[in-house]
């Protein structure tokens, strides 16, 4: 960024946000969509025609010509269409307009996105509507107009208009919680900070791993001298390049309104994290997606690669997503921040047991909401959370639960000095508890990190389920304390009988313990490790009862996307064999072949001279074909395995399969290939290893 750039200046530049709005829309039109944003509100009629023609006349001083709806439907990833401003007048010339209808809706085909099964090839009518709660912005010469995203006949086709629902059905039954305490809020939003990890590599040696380039991540790979063993990567000194990208990378997001704030090394070498502010769920889904974009975006200018599948290589930490959750009024209140002292604080300790247990109740969905063929990888491996969901307390509010439970008083723990033995060093406070980076679902002070994520998701879907399951609680609550006589006696047998049904959820211990996954079978809580396996609950009884209460899903959207997960797990899984094959049989057989022949030729002129030691190259001779042979009947395996997939009937076999048969014959190719890779030429492997590609200047 140059240097008499402010940053100020920059931040929302190519937003038309709301002060954008303030300046070029009329008193009465400002005020109107104002309320429309922050409380919810119908949007008026008259609004959209002033709307749409203040919108095109910024977007035209900012050099755009053309607008899109952009939306974002069940692939994970967004959807656009370009339409220019252009209307053309009876002299041969044109003039550039933007209607309120335009402005609206627009009229996308939905046959070639997925549906599960909700509409048929020749049901092609879709529609994109307006989505006025999150601010339309600038990329290149396109206006950008969020906007969801449905059929012809109404069925839900995308994520944001599931998770609007969820916002606004856990904006409600938090509202009754707070009338209760004497609180008459307008609104009750749920806040998110998506942390995202990332890996870069260089852009040469990505070309040159087809794995890569087909999957996002590598099929094959033998382990490097070196790996993260040295533990020296992680908030290490970022290098000039890596510097480089980020600056052009905060640059662009800050631009955009996306208030990227920390960045840094992660603990795998070439990998890396960037940490935003908060802000409404919505918004952030959506900058999320954008953020996505641009890290690969901005990479491709300074030759590099941006990979965010969750575990582009064997053998190092993988790449999640840690989706900071809290709950906040219009008044700026946070929900969960428990005061000092939250054993005292009965309207934190609601919003916390509300939350805990839906955590208890739900864990399936939420194990669900994070089940991809990528996220199996690095679930569990010691790296990131286990497939088993548990809440983390800390000892402070856990003991505050244990009082709650007991009735006996609890000992409120007092602000502790950290003094490290030097004069000139600062005295602080330590923090009421420790952070467990094992634990799926977090307490961090005054919000949940829930930590299941994969880096290459949206974060729709995990939020959609947060918000219903813990609205879903919330108004349960309510029904029971709106009807209360003495609601302070309520609110405590309430939370006693939470605390008590709910208790075997919360672990403060190390996840990753084969300990742990004992006691937490003995607890009852699930432990679901495949997606398969996880997506085989998705339209449990349970679950399409809950999304039916609170009108996010009907049972055929349920089954819809149970469909479109599965779906996308086989098609995944067997994308990976298939390039698996193609590199075994083109690729790395070939290279074998000529360097076994260039032993073999070395061994034969050996023999010939008559009287050399030829032990060496024999044994290399030996062990070359060994492998070899291993290697190829490891090929013949895996096709003969993948034919048969496709003879499943249904998804859920046919994901089951996959997972139980075509996986693990994978695992035995590349197990065969990379023996292969430590022992041949490097001259002659035919594509950069990982120590090419994970240790570059």
């Amino acid at each position: 960024m140059p240097i008499n750039e402010n940053v100020s200046d920059l931040f929302g530049s190519k937003v038309f946000n709301s002060g954008v709005m303030r300046k070029r829309l009329p008193k009465h039109i400002y005020a109107s969509l104002l309320k429309t944003m922050k409380e919810d509100l119908p949007l008026e009629e008259n609004v959209a025609e002033v709307v749409a023609n203040a919108m095109k006349d910024w977007a035209l001083e900012l050099g755009a010509t053309h607008y899109t709806h952009w939306f974002q439907p069940m692939t994970g990833i967004t959807a656009e269409k370009h339409d220019a401003f252009i209307n053309p007048t009876e002299d041969g010339k044109v003039i550039m307009e933007f209607s309120g209808k335009e402005l609206i809706k627009g009229e996308p085909d939905a046959s070639s996105f997925p549906s599960g099964g909700l509409r048929a090839t020749f049901e092609a009518r879709g529609y994109t509507a307006w989505d006025p709660t999150s601010y339309a912005f600038i990329k290149g010469t396109t206006l950008y107009i969020p906007t969801i995203f449905c059929s012809y006949s109404g069925e839900v086709l995308d994520k944001k208009t599931p998770l609007l629902r969820s916002m606004e059905t856990l904006n409600e039954n938090a509202k009754r919680i707070l009338k209760l305490f004497g609180k008459d809020v307008k609104k009750v939003t749920t806040t998110i900070g998506a942390e995202q990890e990332y890996f870069l590599v260089e852009r040469e040696m990505f070309k040159k791993r087809k794995d890569l380039i087909l999957t996002g991540r590598t099929l094959f790979g033998a382990k490097p001298p070196k790996g993260q063993e040295m533990e020296t990567h992680y908030f290490g000194k970022i290098r000039g390049r890596v510097a480089n990208y980020m600056d052009e990378l905060d640059r662009e997001l800050w631009s955009l309104g996306i208030s990227s704030k920390t960045r840094h090394n992660e603990v795998a070498p070439a990998q890396h994290e960037m940490a935003p502010i908060f802000t409404n769920t919505n918004v952030a889904t959506d900058n999320n997606q954008l953020i996505m974009e641009f890290m690969q975006r901005v990479a491709y200018r300074h030759d590099l690669a941006c990979l965010l599948h969750e575990k582009p290589f064997d053998g190092v930490n993988g790449s999640g997503k840690h989706n900071n959750f809290s709950m906040s009024t219009d008044t700026g209140e946070n929900l969960l921040n428990p005061g000092d002292n939250p054993a005292e604080n009965k309207q934190f300790l609601i919003f916390l047991c509300a939350t805990i247990e839906a955590v208890y109740k739900y864990s399936e969905m939420l194990r669900i909401s994070v089940a991809t063929a990528g996220n199996d990888h690095r679930l569990g491996a010691n790296e990131a959370p286990p497939a088993i969901v548990s809440v983390f307390l800390g000892e402070q509010l856990t003991a505050v639960l244990k009082s709650i439970e007991t009735g006996e008083p609890v000992t409120e723990a007092k602000d502790l000095v950290m003094a490290l033995g030097v004069k000139s060093l600062p005295k602080f406070i330590i923090d009421a508890t420790d952070r467990n980076r094992t634990s799926p679902f977090a307490f961090t002070g005054n919000k949940f990190e829930f930590r299941m994520l994969g880096s290459n998701q949206s974060i729709a879907g995990p939020n959609i389920t947060l918000n219903t399951i813990v609205a879903d609680v919330l108004s349960d609550y309510a029904d029971v304390l709106e009807k209360a006589d003495d609601l302070d006696a309520a609110i405590d047998a309430l939370l006693q009988k939470s605390v008590k049904e709910n208790k075997n959820v919360v672990f403060n211990g190390n996840n990753y313990s084969d300990e742990w996954v004992e006691e937490a079978a003995r607890r009852g809580l699930p432990n679901l490790k495949t997606t398969p396996t996880a997506l085989a609950e998705f339209t449990s009884e349970k679950n399409v009862a809950l999304f039916g209460r609170h009108n996010i899903f009907t049972p055929a959207e349920m089954e819809s996307r149970q469909t479109i997960l599965l779906e996308e797990y086989i098609k995944t899984i067997n994308i990976e064999a298939l390039t698996m094959l193609t590199l075994a049989k083109r690729e790395i057989s070939p290279a074998v072949v000529t360097y076994t022949k260039e032993v073999v030729d070395t061994l034969a002129a050996k023999k010939a001279i008559g009287s050399v030691d030829v032990t060496a190259e024999t044994t290399l001779t030996e062990r070359l074909s060994t492998l070899f042979g291993t290697f190829i009947k490891s090929i013949d395996v895996l096709e003969t395995t993948l034919a048969a997939a496709h003879e499943c009937e249904g998804e859920q076999a046919e994901a089951n399969y996959f997972c139980e048969k075509v996986i693990p014959a994978m695992g035995e190719l590349r197990l065969a290939a990379d023996a292969l890779e430590e022992i041949v030429a490097e001259k002659y492997w035919p594509f950069p290893t990982y120590e090419d590609i994970l240790f570059y200047v």
